[in-house]
């Protein structure tokens, strides 16, 4: 991207007091002068020229409220940048056009894109952004709000594409996602925001995430096989679980010699053992009266 050779400089400015006094005592004299004219001792030129000095003085009189600057041209030159608040005077032929240097906040529009993986995903995000170079957002670009939205659209769009929605969506699972790594993300999203921005002369205070969903036409789908993943996770912490209590159970009977077991009942102890730890129905007890072979 182009950028632009104005940068920002500050300008030579004084406080506008002492200008607005010093026009009021010409416009003062002005008027004795022409109150004057009818005794003979008032000068009619003079009077005239006061009157002018005045209008003069307090063409060049202009406020700013903080955090705001004054951009100063002269026949289309750019002279500098007033970020002084209060009233100012400046060259009465300086044109004056006030930038705001305010923090500013872009809620984006959800945006429909593909992830990493191809799934499409509804995303959104707000952006905090200030101008902190007043020439480079008047003359780099025409309307740098517009310019602003424009490229914080282009970059969620980018941003999306190079994550996965979750883990399940990732080749490796310690990878990050745009669900899972939300800071990474962040992070991601602000420094390419930055980059986008800069030739703008704009600085990106924040940007987060604000939504994050899968489409509507695969969200069921979606929802269905995270439902299965939670379940596998959970059964496999149950057998793990299960196959610990069975190998403390047949440890503890050994080295106390309660009950010797071959191989066979050790094979029926632990399939009993594991049916009931591992069912998620309630199991029911069958006494068994006779031996295991008979």
């Amino acid at each position: 991207m182009h950028r632009s050779d104005h940068v920002e400089r500050p300008v030579a400015t004084v406080s506008g007091y002492p200008v607005v006094m010093v026009a009021l005592a010409m416009l003062a004299a002005a008027v004795w002068q022409f109150l004057g004219l009818r005794e003979g001792s008032g000068s009619l030129a003079l009077a005239i020229g006061l009157l002018l000095a005045a209008l003069v003085l307090a063409a060049g009189l202009y406020m700013l409220q903080p955090n705001t600057g004054a951009l100063l041209t002269l026949f289309g030159a750019y002279q500098g940048t007033d970020r002084s608040e209060g009233l100012r005077w400046a060259n009465p032929l300086y044109v004056k056009h006030t930038v705001s240097l305010r923090a500013r906040t872009l809620n984006m529009s959800t945006l429909k894109v593909n992830d990493k993986r191809g799934n499409p995903v509804e995303i959104a995000a707000a952006v905090v952004w200030q101008v902190h170079d007043t020439a480079q957002a008047s003359f780099s670009v025409d309307d740098v709000e517009r310019f602003v939205a424009l490229q914080a659209e282009s970059a969620l769009r980018h941003l999306a594409s190079r994550y996965a929605y979750d883990d399940g969506d990732t080749d490796a699972g310690h990878e990050p996602t745009l669900r899972g790594s939300l800071d990474e993300v962040a992070q991601a999203l602000q420094a390419e925001l930055q980059q986008r921005f800069e030739p703008a002369g704009v600085r990106v205070v924040d940007a987060k995430l604000t939504h994050l969903a899968y489409a509507p036409e695969i969200a069921q789908a979606m929802l269905r096989r995270q439902q299965a993943e939670a379940v596998i996770a959970a059964r496999t912490k149950i057998v793990h679980g299960a196959v610990s209590m069975v190998e403390a159970a047949l440890k503890g009977l050994s080295e106390r010699e309660i009950v010797q077991l071959d191989d066979e009942r050790k094979a029926a102890m632990v399939s009993n053992l594991l049916v009931v730890l591992c069912s998620d129905k309630d199991t029911q007890p069958i006494v068994n009266t006779g031996t295991l072979y008979n």
